[in-house]
Parts: C-alpha cells; sequence; structure tokens
C-alpha cells in the first residue's frame, strides 16, 4: 500500500477519513492524496469571460487556503501529504485520479445510522463505491479500528466473487491479517444443505487458487439474513474489518442484493472495506 486517496468536504466525516488514512500511511510508509472536489458552476467552468475567469480563480484561491488549514494536523506530521483540487463537479471521478496516481485505496467517512441516505442512497460515498477500481474503505468514527489484524470477507463463492476475493486476499496477506472468509446460509431460495455449501465453496476455491488450502478460513454460518450473519460472525471472532464486494457501475454487491450492502454500511460499527466485481 503506497498511495492512499482522501475525499475531503471539510466535515468531521472527512476528517474521520483522513486521520484514519494517517494511521495506515504511518503503517505503511504511504503517501496520503488528499483531494478536493471544488464544485464550481457549469457557467464558471465553461465561460471564457474575464468577469467569470476571476471568479473561477477567487474559488480555487479561496478553496487552497481553507484545504491548507485543514490539513494542519499534529497527526499528519512525518507523512507525505499531496493536496489535489479538482475542478470536478461529480465524486464518480474520484477514480479518475486514483487511476492517474496509481493509487492502491481510497478512504471515505460516513455519517452512520441516522444518515444512510445522505450517505449510501445516492450519495457522494456510494458514487465513489460504484465507480472505483480500487477498494473504498468507509469508516464511521475516528481511528478506533485500523489494525485490520483479522478480516470478515463475507462472500457468496459464485463465478463474480472470484475477482474481489483474489485482490481481497493480496490485500490482507499484504498488510498480514487473518482472513475470515464467510458463506452465510438464510432461509429463501438460497438456502443450501452443509454438503450442498461445501461444494459451492470448494469449486470456487479451485478456481480461484488452484487448491484447497483456504477451506481451512471458511466459516458457515445460518441465520435469518445475510447482513445479520455476517455481523453476529464478526462480533463472535472480534473482526476489525469487514469486506464485500460490489459490482460498481451497475449496482450493488452480486449477493449483497437490494438493501444488504446498505445495511451492513448503516448498521456495522466496524469499517467496511469494497472490492469491485
Amino acid at each position: 500500500m503506497k498511495k492512499i486517496i482522501v475525499p475531503i468536504d471539510f466535515s468531521e466525516y472527512s476528517e474521520n477519513a483522513l486521520e484514519t488514512a494517517s494511521v495506515l500511511a504511518q503503517k505503511y510508509n504511504a503517501e496520503i492524496l488528499a483531494l478536493h472536489m471544488l464544485e464550481l458552476s457549469n457557467a464558471v467552468l465553461t465561460s471564457t469571460a474575464s468577469k467569470n475567469d476571476t471568479e473561477a480563480v477567487f474559488y480555487l484561491k479561496l478553496a487552497e487556503k481553507k484545504f491548507k488549514n485543514f490539513l494542519e494536523k499534529d497527526y499528519l506530521k512525518d507523512i507525505k501529504v499531496t493536496p489535489i483540487v479538482k475542478h470536478f463537479k461529480v465524486f464518480s471521478e474520484v477514480n479518475d485520479v486514483a487511476r492517474e496516481n496509481g493509487a492502491d485505496l481510497i478512504v471515505m467517512g460516513s455519517h452512520g445510522v441516522s444518515g444512510i441516505k445522505e450517505v449510501l442512497i445516492g450519495s457522494n460515498t456510494e458514487k465513489v463505491v460504484r465507480h472505483s477500481d480500487i477498494p473504498v474503505l468507509v469508516v464511521k468514527h475516528n481511528p478506533i479500528l485500523t489494525d485490520f489484524e483479522s478480516v470478515v470477507f463475507a462472500c457468496d463463492f459464485s463465478e463474480d466473487a472470484i475477482k474481489p476475493y483474489i485482490n481481497a486476499t493480496k490485500m490482507f496477506e499484504s498488510i498480514n491479517a487473518k482472513l475470515f472468509l464467510l458463506y452465510v446460509n438464510v432461509p429463501d431460495a438460497g438456502f443450501r444443505s452443509s454438503a450442498e455449501m461445501e461444494k459451492k465453496v470448494a469449486d470456487f476455491l479451485k478456481r480461484a487458487d488452484g487448491n484447497l488450502d483456504n477451506m481451512k478460513n471458511v466459516s458457515y454460518v445460518s441465520d435469518y439474513t445475510i447482513e445479520e450473519g455476517i455481523l453476529n460472525f464478526s462480533n463472535v471472532v472480534g473482526a476489525d474489518l469487514i469486506a464485500i464486494a460490489t459490482h460498481g457501475r451497475t449496482g450493488l454487491a452480486h449477493f449483497f442484493e437490494g438493501s444488504i450492502s446498505e445495511d451492513l454500511a448503516n448498521h456495522a460499527t466496524l469499517p467496511v472495506m469494497t472490492f469491485k466485481i
């Protein structure tokens, strides 16, 4: 992990994300790319009139000054921080910045239970998650949990989940985290017997890893909903982080249909990291 992007909107939530990123940057000797999206009107951005040019420069200088003051944190000392101000209008373009700079991770803050509609429903956080080709870490608090020594990766072990599984295992191996693979069995059309679950997992690991070595790290739980199964299991094993897969632009995670991803990010006190399918 060499470069971490933190979108900044000067809120307490982006400050939580920035502080979390600082802990990770110190631990892994990484650089922080602090990104502020300067939202200017179309008229200001497209006009060539000198008045609007002056207005654009004014807002840019104002943002740069505010940004500089925001980044004067004690916890950023001895960390390489590169401030970036872009004239973007939508947060989906954060992925462009990540691609241009070869970033490894995006860290964003969220409101949690009281603000889920603002945060995950058509929000900037959801836009970043949907469009990002790299993992996105969503945090709701200041960095009380950033060691990530134990991680739960919940998965339906379908073919779509192979890519995010491989990316997740590589990342968590690089930070020496213990990875718990989780299959949640629920009482609906997706219910499977123990033998059926084990066969599905074995077939998946053969395709993804070429062996069955990780069978020993797979746990099977039964619960009324997938999100309850994930949260309950994470509490039992004392996980520091929950990892899930997302479909990106086409929607939420393959087996996290409907509100499951939203419920996880809403109710989990733990940080949630997404990996694009």
